[in-house]
């Protein structure tokens, strides 16, 4: 999130309040991401804006943002190591294009691109492409499918060594190495070869999110890395071990997967300095936003006409966020929290982790997670930007690396390199 994971972050008096529009503040954030050798930038998207009410989308500063493909080229001439991952939807693309551009941008960084593949579950978007309305969960999933399948054939239409460019003999290309996409599905015909050498780490990383059944042998099928949202310890592991356990059954082992669950540090000197930026953060949170925002994730059209005060009422299945739903549901019944407050707890860090204390409390936690098979590494989603990624980059990162939990310089160029991911073979 531009400005930050909080929902106010930008009414804060420490926040740069127009993050969203300014290069800079972007081009800052990387540099210093990659000063900290951290694995990677990762830039989320959804192709419409984020409330529908003009009333609450005029308080809250998610109303602008750069498309991130778009961005991470910038951002590729102005870094070196740290990878580069954009959201983008296979609801609202084609393989080809999207392929290319991806392909595009691992070219351009030296290989350090990553796909955060969706599949797009805001009626927002639907209303901007399609004029059906948004499509079902299963209908998403299966295009999704479909259009992985699609995009890799495509990264691997060219082979290692395929562009000879020897004018002596008149040899651009080694036909032997080109292999023409032959791809005719139930949502997509390909047959194109890439305009493109093949990628410096073998193809684009690519990252899921989906929490789902479908959802998780979608990542246990395509992805390198996975991105989560868990409450507690015992939610990460569980979702840890049904992942990696999907993976033998698509050919794959353990190692091929990184499971990074969502954390949002809110870092102090002392616990109490700690919590007091907390509550300072959500002092700024309007009710209306707050309770907007969760019905958004809920996937319902309003939630103001039910007591604020009172217990979430039941929820209908939904064909948005299914898994980010339950989690809502999950968290307001084990903790007895009215609408108002799990409104203002969610806005915090929209349903991932919030750690909240001192450098050396923050990390015992991540320790305890990375240790106990509920994370390969993590998300980190500062709330407040500047300040909350300085502070997580001056005092978290040095604690991690006493403790030899972190790294003090990059393993490699590229970004799977640097995850200790292999370089995939050419799909036959």
């Amino acid at each position: 999130m531009a400005g930050g994971h909080h929902i106010a972050a930008w009414r804060h008096p420490d926040a740069h309040a127009n993050a969203g529009g300014d290069i800079r503040h972007f081009i800052a954030l990387a540099q210093m991401a990659e000063a900290a050798k951290f694995d990677m930038v990762f830039i989320e998207d959804a192709a419409a804006i984020r409330e529908r009410n003009p009333d609450i989308a005029s308080q809250a500063a998610r109303s602008t943002s750069f498309e991130p493909l778009s961005l991470l080229a910038a951002l590729a001439v102005n870094t070196t190591h740290i990878g580069l991952v954009a959201t983008a939807s296979t609801t609202y693309n084609e393989p080809y294009g999207l392929a290319r551009t991806f392909a595009s941008l691992d070219q351009l960084s030296g290989g350090r691109a990553g796909w955060n593949l969706v599949t797009s579950a805001s009626e927002l978007e639907a209303e901007n492409f399609v004029s059906s309305g948004l499509r079902p969960h299963h209908q998403r999933y299966e295009r999704a499918q479909e259009f992985a399948e699609a995009a890799v054939a495509v990264w691997d239409s060219v082979d290692d060594g395929a562009y000879v460019i020897d004018g002596e003999r008149g040899i651009y290309a080694d036909p032997s190495k080109l292999y023409p996409v032959d791809h005719n599905g139930a949502h997509f015909t390909v047959t194109g070869i890439l305009d493109s050498q093949r990628s410096p780490q073998g193809r684009p990383l690519m990252v899921q999110a989906g929490a789902s059944d479908a959802g998780k042998d979608l990542a246990a099928k395509t992805a390198d890395v996975v991105f989560s949202a868990a409450q507690t310890i015992g939610e990460a592991q569980a979702f840890y071990a049904d992942l990696k356990a999907r993976l033998p059954k698509f050919g794959r082992h353990a190692d091929q997967l990184k499971i990074m669950p969502g954390v949002s540090p809110i870092v102090g000197s002392t616990e109490s300095e700690a919590r007091a930026k907390y509550k300072a953060l959500q002092e700024l949170i309007p009710d209306e936003v707050g309770v907007a925002l969760l019905a958004s994730y809920l996937s319902i059209k309003d939630l103001s006409k039910h007591s604020l005060d009172g217990p979430l009422p039941e929820m209908p299945q939904t064909d948005g966020i299914q898994s980010r739903q339950q989690l809502i549901i999950d968290l307001g019944r084990r903790d007895n929290l009215s609408i108002r407050e799990l409104a203002r707890h969610f806005a915090g860090a929209r349903g991932h982790w919030q750690l909240i204390g001192t450098p050396g409390q923050i990390v015992d936690e991540l320790e305890e997670r990375f240790l106990g098979k509920a994370a390969d590494g993590f998300n980190v989603m500062p709330p407040l930007f500047p300040t909350g990624r300085d502070d997580f980059v001056t005092l978290v990162v040095p604690e991690l690396r006493r403790r030899g939990l972190f790294r003090t310089e990059y393993e490699g160029r590229t970004l799977r390199e640097n995850l200790g991911i292999k370089i995939p073979a050419r799909a036959a």
